[in-house]
C-alpha cells in the first residue's frame, strides 16, 4: 500500500471521488465545497492505494486558524470549519491546525487496521506541513447503533482498560488522540419526504423521530410541511503534534 496525496498523483482525484465509502445516501458530498478544498489544497487530501493504483482509502483535511482552545471549536463542526478554512484562507490568517473532514475505508479492508494507518498518515503529513495540531469532528462508528443515546452518555463510556467504547474513538484515543468535546450540530441533511424515501427505503408518513439505517441520531420528521431534518452530533478530537511554547 502507498500513501500519495493529490498533489502528488492530480490523477487520483477521480478515483478518491468514486471509491466505495459507508456513507448513507442521506449524507451527499458536497460538489463546490469538495472542488475547493482540492484544487485549493491538494497537498492535504491523502489517498491509500494497492499495487494495481486501485484507491483503497482517502483522507480529506483542509487548514484552518485555531487558537488551541477546545471552546473555540464550533458546535457545528463539520458545517463550520469548512466555511472557516475558506475565510481564513481568503483573509490571509495563520493557519495553525488541519482539520481532518473525512476518513474513509474501502469496506472490507478495515480489519487490516487501515483506518489507523492512514489516521497515522494524516498526523504526518500535517506535521511536515508545520501544523501544531490535527483536530476533526469524529463520526463514531458504533454510535448509530444506538440512536436514542445521547452523544455525550456515548462518548463517555470506556472499557475495563479505560480506553473508549466506541472502536473509532478508541483508534484516535491509541494514536495520541484527545477526545475534547461533543459537537451536537456538526452537520445538519434536510431534505423534502420524497427525498427521505428514495434515499432510505422508508415510509416517511408519519410525524415525529424516525430511526434512520447508519444514522446517529433520529431523523425529525413533519408531514404537514413535507421535509425531515438530520442533525448529526459529532466528538471533536485533537491530536497535538508539537509542545507549544509560552511566549
Amino acid at each position: 500500500m502507498r500513501v500519495l496525496t493529490l498533489a502528488e498523483r492530480p490523477d487520483l482525484r477521480d478515483g478518491m471521488l468514486d471509491m466505495e465509502a459507508s456513507w448513507p445516501e442521506y449524507i451527499p458530498p458536497e460538489p463546490m465545497v469538495i472542488g475547493w478544498a482540492f484544487d485549493r489544497y491538494p497537498e492535504h487530501q491523502l489517498v491509500v492505494v494497492d499495487s494495481d493504483d486501485t484507491v483503497v482509502a482517502r483522507a480529506a483535511s483542509v487548514p484552518f486558524g485555531w487558537d488551541g482552545d477546545p471552546a473555540s471549536l464550533p458546535d457545528t463542526g463539520w458545517d463550520a470549519v469548512l466555511g472557516m478554512s475558506m475565510l481564513d484562507t481568503s483573509a490571509g490568517r495563520d493557519l495553525t491546525a488541519l482539520c481532518a473532514l473525512e476518513i474513509a475505508v474501502v469496506p472490507g479492508m478495515q480489519a487490516r487496521n487501515m483506518s489507523g494507518r492512514i489516521l497515522a498518515a494524516v498526523a504526518d503529513n500535517a506535521r511536515r506541513h508545520g501544523y501544531r495540531d490535527v483536530v476533526g469532528p469524529v463520526r463514531p462508528s458504533g454510535k448509530h447503533a444506538e440512536p436514542h443515546e445521547p452523544m455525550t452518555g456515548y462518548v463517555a463510556r470506556t472499557r475495563d482498560d479505560g480506553l473508549p467504547a466506541d472502536p473509532w474513538l478508541r483508534v484516535h484515543v491509541r494514536a495520541g488522540g484527545q477526545i475534547l468535546k461533543v459537537c451536537p450540530a456538526s452537520m445538519t441533511i434536510s431534505g423534502s419526504l420524497a427525498q427521505w424515501r428514495a434515499w432510505t427505503g422508508l415510509p416517511f408518513d408519519t410525524s415525529g423521530p424516525v430511526v434512520v439505517p447508519s444514522a446517529l441520531t433520529p431523523v425529525e420528521v413533519n408531514v404537514d410541511h413535507d421535509h425531515a431534518v438530520y442533525v448529526e452530533p459529532n466528538v471533536w478530537v485533537r491530536h497535538p503534534l508539537a509542545e507549544r511554547h509560552a511566549s
